[in-house]
């Protein structure tokens, strides 16, 4: 490799925790993820929802909300986490299931928004669920539902007007 090759390499690493702070990474990524998974300490079916903040602002000021801000306001914060708790939908054994809201925070660049509901008393359930989070907003919005925890996940891809998808709860 010549010297000015090696040179540019080490600029353009050096340079890569500088972008981390620029605007470009600010743009919507139009992704969300959320995982539901068995909590037998709990009993609980548990779902947290991680979405990225700028996403979640963009979608407030889209909705009308003159000053969203996910960070600096619980104001804001809650009131995306109630659009959140609208735009999942969960049917457990075949019953539709209202999951109770647990609360929010701030990781990093994402919100996350926590679910729970009772899980059935086998612990073992079939579960139908729809993840609609800012499809509203984004035609190309990409929305994930991981089932399960550990190395025994099952991924569910979803977009605007996707059906329901159906998978066991694990253990």
């Amino acid at each position: 490799m010549s010297v000015l090759r090696r040179l540019l390499v080490v600029i353009a690493l050096a340079l890569v925790p500088l972008a981390a702070g620029t605007p470009a990474l600010a743009h919507q990524q139009k992704r969300a993820i959320s995982t539901i998974a068995h909590n037998p300490r709990t009993g609980m079916i548990e779902i947290a929802h991680q979405v990225p903040v700028h996403d979640a602002e963009h979608a407030l000021r889209a909705q009308g909300a003159k000053n969203a801000d996910i960070i600096g306001s619980e104001k804001s914060r809650e009131a995306f986490a109630a659009y959140v708790t609208r735009r999942f939908l969960l049917q457990i054994d075949g019953t539709l299931a209202a999951p109770a809201y647990v609360g929010s925070e701030i990781t990093g660049g994402s919100l996350w928004v926590y679910q729970e509901v009772p899980a059935p008393a086998a612990g073992k359930a079939v579960l139908r669920f729809n993840s609609q989070i800012l499809t509203d907003i984004w035609a190309r919005q990409e929305n994930r539902v991981n089932i399960g925890g550990g190395t025994k996940v099952e991924t569910f891809i979803f977009h605007s007007g996707a059906v329901p998808a159906e998978a066991a709860l694990r253990q």
